[in-house]
């Protein structure tokens, strides 16, 4: 049974080519600790946790302080003892322990990350400029480069969101589908506002439009919605997902790696999903190329909708050394890739390592 030798953590600062705008503000870079697990046989494995603070409860600041504990820990566990050892805090800091829990399982060589041949993710692309003219910009190019389902972020003021929406809508002229998203910005009556005046044509879904605990006020927004509803931040694990279903809450459900603790949990809880008769999305847009190359592993296997998994074109550089290939709008899995780290590269965006 392999032991683990050494555990070493970097803390990353990584900026954005462009400032990511959501509803509760526009994010500049990317807070990311990079976890490193090596065997004393020689095996490496590597995990990722970007925290956005906003969207989870968990801050760069505590995470940096429960990797070091962690790590502490796991130095010369067995693996099986380490992934145990884990369990705890995947309930309590998911982000954080997610980056422990995939380093393990690409260090045990674990299935997902086993590509035997070459697969095409198809991503989503977002909206990220304002104004018409802009949007008209974007959308053209994206729509040129491949990009066949994006994502309009809404939750800033309804009757804005509204024409934005209408915006988009009249450029994807029926060739390609839209999902919305609040980011948990609407109270109940601003989002029953919102959706009454959506014309649902082109329109995949409505993303989270209430606070990730107020199930009252989305399934208020629900019986007015006119397209279908997707839960993300209200959605952490199985619990929440056996309360959606029960609820009626959503037809669509989105999971994201560093929410779950390992790629076994995503994948037996993205297949929990579909036999509760819910469909299931995948995918980060604040996470590195690691992260999203891992989601779109998974994704493989169990998603057949776009992947959100696309926050590493956001970056202006990757924790990996060969860039992930993009091609007519999906993410290009290869046979036999090995992810190897660019350390020099990263450099310059060290906060502190240990």
């Amino acid at each position: 049974m392999s032991r683990l030798a050494q555990v070493r953590l970097t803390r990353l600062r990584v900026p954005l080519k462009a400032p990511y705008r959501l509803s509760f503000g526009p994010i500049g870079h990317f807070d990311t600790i990079l976890v490193e697990c090596e065997s004393h046989d020689g095996r490496a494995g590597f995990g990722e946790a970007t925290v956005l603070t906003g969207y989870t409860d968990e801050t760069i600041e505590g995470s940096w302080r429960a990797a070091d504990e962690i790590a502490t820990r796991l130095e010369g566990l067995e693996i099986e003892a380490a992934q145990a050892m884990l369990r705890p805090y995947a309930k309590r800091l998911p982000f954080t322990a997610t980056a422990f829990g995939t380093a393990l399982e690409m260090l045990e060589g674990s299935d997902y990350l086993r590509i035997e041949r070459e697969h095409a993710v198809p991503l989503l692309a977002g909206i990220n400029a304002s104004g018409e003219e802009a949007v008209r910009e974007e959308f053209e190019r994206l729509y040129g480069e491949g990009y066949r389902t994006f994502k309009v972020k809404v939750g800033f003021q309804v009757e804005k969101d509204i024409e934005h929406v209408r915006t988009v809508q009249r450029l994807a002229g029926g060739k390609a589908r839209l999902r919305i998203d609040a980011n948990q910005a609407y109270s109940a009556e601003q989002g029953v506002a919102f959706v009454r005046a959506l014309d649902p044509a082109g329109i995949e879904l409505f993303e989270q439009p209430c606070a990730a605990g107020d199930w009252d006020s989305h399934r208020e927004v629900l019986r007015a919605s006119p397209v279908p509803m997707m839960l993300d931040e209200s959605i952490y694990g199985l619990e929440e997902i056996e309360r959606a279903a029960a609820l009626q809450a959503a037809r669509f459900i989105k999971l994201k790696l560093m929410k779950l603790g390992s790629l076994a949990a995503l994948g037996a809880a993205l297949e929990r999903i579909r036999a509760l008769g819910m469909a299931p999305v995948l995918g980060n847009g604040v996470a590195c190329d690691l992260g999203c190359w891992m989601e779109a592993c998974v994704a493989a296997r169990h998603i057949d909708n776009a992947g959100e998994m696309n926050g590493f074109l956001r970056a202006r550089a990757g924790l990996l050394g060969e860039a992930l290939e993009v091609r007519s709008g999906a993410l290009i899995l290869k046979p036999g890739y090995a992810p190897v780290l660019a350390r020099e590269r990263l450099q310059p965006y060290v906060v502190e390592t240990r």
